[in-house]
């Protein structure tokens, strides 16, 4: 008997707590939901029941929003007064609210007063006033967010505390130069650059702000110059705003003084180059060469400082041929001392293609190309590339079998690679420039689930092309005229291409293709650096197709001409606004915006 009546004992105990977590989860549930229709009155009723049970900031911050709105300023402080008495330990936070309340009165001095004592309420729990901090800064008051930061600086004797916080509170603050100096300071005590880097990116957004961390950062260098940290703080600003002259400068010092052999100097250089930097690029291979003849990084560092000039000439319009001319003799230079390698096998292949694209030498670009086939043939990543460069020479001459036929093997070789698709998509290509147009977006469809998104993008493209300009007539003429023209422009046939775009724009004026014929025709003018005529043309593309597709890229190419070449500022301003009004969307938006500010005098990054 005695052992039943203690089981029923302890069952009405359960069950007793259990209903009392019921009836607290019921009363929560009622709370928010009179707090979700702004039915106040209610919802106090169950958040002043709820706080004198237990403490939650989130029913505090509800139960303060609600006396505001019903203007229940004694009852609020009747009910202050008791939970700071009931709760000590967390009277820091009836404190910040009683003065949330009191500044919702108007009465200011009051307000400070809470906000004191909350801060003082915390004591020594430092965990504490790190959270205090966190809410004044929710409630938009930074300075006693600082205020409560400082506190736990003074209370625990570490001024070292708090200085990620410190530094987002000297943000909000408007203060730079305290902020920078709080995050430096982490920055070389605990060296985690990432942190600083990443709060740095979102804090220096202004100009002041960002030429204000570049001296700041300079000064440091001066007064510290064995701290390395300053030093890769500032080449890391120098790489966001894509200086790499002052980024080489510093990391050159680095590379003296710690002794990295060229290895740093070398992913720079590779960086100026990804950004187009190619005048930097060059400079700063060429330093590593003169520095480091007998280092590990002397071959590639020699081809990359002549690669570098390459990407520079190519992409400087005309290509001159005396610049080609001395790229050959640079790559044969090299060749000459390093011997036929499989260092030198990249350089071969260059020299391959400078004497195809831009020689017009197809016998002695095979030549070269087979022998760095052979002297690279261990690597068949490397031959596979040589073959597709080795059918678009083929293709220059004139013999698209053969080209198709590399092509082809290539695709077999590297079937499940980035390659195979690079040389599915130039099968596609040729197909396209021999008319054969079915042929061409069927492959071209399946490239378009490519795992590269430039080749994707690419197929998509030319896809659309195929598909918007073909079937208007019975054999396609207009198209395979277009595409012939194409393979002109491939083969470096720029002037018969421009000849052939002008007959075809009288002959198709009325026909889908007619602003695609414009666009090329202006897109070669601009490689041949006949901007006046590539200007005329973009003009007559806008006015009569900018509500079509190609209406933002004929904008914003007119306005870069007037920009870039033509020299004339007011007009470029005029479009780069007229672009950014007009299409909203466009891709070129952002572009747009940054190169008006540029024009206009602002410092741009």
């Amino acid at each position: 008997m005695k052992k039943g009546l203690r089981w029923l004992f302890i069952y009405i105990l359960i069950s007793g707590a259990a209903g009392s977590a019921a009836r607290a989860q019921s009363e929560k549930e009622m709370a928010e939901e009179y707090f979700k229709k702004d039915d106040c009155p209610k919802a106090l009723t169950y958040y002043t029941g709820l706080l004198k049970t237990g403490f939650e900031k989130g029913y505090l911050k509800n139960y303060t929003s609600c006396i505001i709105k019903t203007k229940g300023w004694n009852e609020a402080d009747q009910f202050f007064k008791k939970q700071i008495k009931n709760d000590a330990f967390n009277s820091a936070w009836y404190y910040i609210y009683w003065g949330t309340l009191l500044e919702a009165q108007g009465k200011p001095q009051e307000a400070v007063k809470k906000n004191e004592q909350a801060i003082a309420a915390s004591g020594l729990r430092i965990d504490l006033k790190r959270d205090i901090a966190d809410e004044f800064r929710s409630m938009s008051q930074p300075i006693w967010a600082k205020n409560a930061l400082l506190n736990g600086r003074e209370v625990s004797k570490r001024s070292d505390l708090f200085q990620l916080e410190m530094a987002s509170v000297y943000r909000d603050l408007n203060e730079p130069e305290n902020m920078i100096d709080e995050l430096l300071s982490y920055g070389t005590r605990y060296q985690n650059i990432e942190v600083v880097q990443n709060m740095l990116q979102d804090f220096t957004k202004d100009e002041k702000e960002q030429a204000l961390l570049e001296k700041v950062l300079y000064d440091k260098i001066q007064k510290f110059p064995n701290e390395g940290f300053y030093n890769e703080m500032l080449i890391w600003y120098q790489i966001q705003k894509k200086d790499f002259y002052k980024a080489f400068i510093q990391e050159r010092a680095l590379d003296k003084r710690f002794k990295y052999n060229g290895s740093r100097l070398y992913n720079l250089a590779m960086l100026a180059l990804q950004n187009d930097d190619y005048v930097n690029a060059a400079a700063i291979f060429d330093h590593l060469v003169k520095e480091y003849p007998k280092g590990q990084l002397y071959p590639v560092a020699r081809r990359m400082a002549i690669f570098s000039r390459e990407e520079q000439v190519k992409n400087t319009y005309p290509v001159q041929r005396t610049e080609v001319q001395k790229l050959l003799a640079q790559y044969q230079q090299l060749v000459d001392e390093l011997g036929v390698n499989a260092r030198t096998v990249e350089a071969l292949r260059n020299m391959a293609t400078l004497n195809a694209f831009y020689l017009d030498d197809f016998k002695k670009a095979i030549e070269i190309m087979q022998s760095a086939i052979e002297a690279g043939k261990l690597d068949k990543m490397f031959v596979d590339k040589c073959k597709l460069d080795l059918g678009d020479i083929y293709l220059l001459q004139g013999e698209p079998w053969e080209a198709s036929l590399l092509y082809s093997q290539v695709e077999k070789s590297q079937k499940d690679d980035q390659l195979g698709y690079e040389a599915k998509l130039r099968n596609a290509k040729l197909h396209y420039y021999k008319g054969d147009f079915a042929l061409a977006k069927d492959v071209l469809d399946i490239l378009k689930k490519a795992t590269s998104r430039e080749i994707a993008n690419d197929a998509n493209e030319l896809g659309l092309l195929i598909m918007d300009n073909t079937g208007l007539d019975s054999n396609e003429t207009a198209m395979k005229e277009y595409s012939a023209v194409e393979l002109l422009l491939f083969q470096n046939k720029k002037y018969e291409a421009i000849d052939t775009l002008k007959h075809l724009f009288q002959k198709y004026q009325n026909h889908s293709l007619s602003d695609e014929i414009l666009w090329l025709t202006a897109k070669t003018y601009m490689k041949l650096d006949s901007n006046q005529q590539a200007m005329a043309t973009l003009k007559l593309l806008y006015s009569k197709y900018s509500v079509d597709i190609l209406g933002d890229d004929a904008l914003f190419a007119m306005a870069k001409l007037d920009q870039e070449k033509l020299n004339n500022k007011d007009e470029a301003m005029k479009l780069y606004q007229e672009l950014m009004e007009k299409y909203p969307g466009s891709i070129y938006v952002a572009e747009s915006r940054k190169r008006f500010r540029l024009l206009r005098g602002d410092v741009v990054n």
